[in-house]
């Protein structure tokens, strides 16, 4: 027997999906451990998480993710958009579709343009009150920590955002576990530290929640970082993130939207 995977990356958060339209591959009891002996960068595939597609009764499609520390996100940007490629490539969703999510049903548009593959998601609603995010207490979140100024908001997974005047100049191994476990978020949160680069550029670095460790780039957290920047007048309505594996463009509208793109890296089996 043998579990066909693919692996995907957008803007190098990486991803092994393993397709489940058609029927169970990974008993429910076994995604977690599955996840955490796959996403091993040593000993396994290598990624940032499992993407498990699967039919729905709401939407196109549905996308679950499990991370390497066996929890599951509710939801995922880059993870959606590598989930909503394969979907496209495998005839599951047109160029307009929908994905279940743990954080809502997710509108995409998507497609090829010059053979490149990209994206536009409509984001759920970022969520400033603290009894959304989730955090302990009344009121929108700011909080000193260790001596940052953190704000937190909620983009579809809890966030705390932090503005600095260099974001390469920050230990993040060192202080993303701090602000990530602090009391105040009884869930715990993802960790972005945020540098105000130009008119409407922001970049950004993220220590993720579930992977434990800086990623090369957030969705959610790209998400996060604007909207916060927006609430505080340093960003318009349409503001380019830059992360490590590339930029994303956040927009304000009638709804908050994020386009990036995604790539296939390679397909394999998995031998049992």
């Amino acid at each position: 027997m043998e579990i066909a995977f693919t692996k995907l990356q957008g803007n190098g958060n990486d991803f092994i999906l393993i397709d489940e339209y058609q029927h169970e591959i990974i008993p429910e009891e076994m995604k977690g451990s599955f996840a955490a002996l796959y996403c091993d960068r040593r000993f396994g595939i290598g990624a940032d998480g499992v993407l498990f597609l699967q039919a729905s009764n709401h939407a196109d499609v549905r996308m679950r993710l499990v991370q390497p520390d066996e929890s599951e996100a509710a939801m995922c940007g880059n993870g959606i958009r590598c989930l909503a490629k394969y979907a496209y490539d495998a005839g599951y969703a047109g160029e307009s579709c929908s994905v279940e999510t743990g954080a809502g049903v997710v509108p995409v548009a998507m497609g090829y343009v010059d053979g490149e593959f990209a994206a536009t998601i409509t984001m759920p609603e970022p969520a400033f009150e603290r009894s959304a995010i989730p955090a302990t207490g009344n009121g929108e979140y700011r909080e000193d920590i260790r001596g940052f100024a953190v704000h937190a908001v909620n983009t579809g997974v809890p966030h705390a955002v932090v503005f600095a005047e260099e974001v390469d100049a920050i230990d993040l191994a060192a202080v993303g576990p701090v602000i990530r476990n602090h009391p105040t978020f009884p869930e715990g949160a993802n960790v972005n530290f945020v540098e105000c680069a130009g008119n409407d550029i922001l970049r950004v670095r993220t220590f993720e929640r579930g992977v434990e460790a800086e990623t090369e780039c957030c969705g959610t957290g790209a998400t996060a970082s604007a909207a916060v920047a927006r609430r505080l007048g340093y960003v318009g309505a349409t503001v380019r993130v830059e992360t490590n594996g590339g930029p994303l463009v956040i927009s304000f509208s009638k709804a908050v939207t994020m386009e990036g793109p995604a790539e296939t890296v390679f397909f394999g089996v998995i031998p049992l």
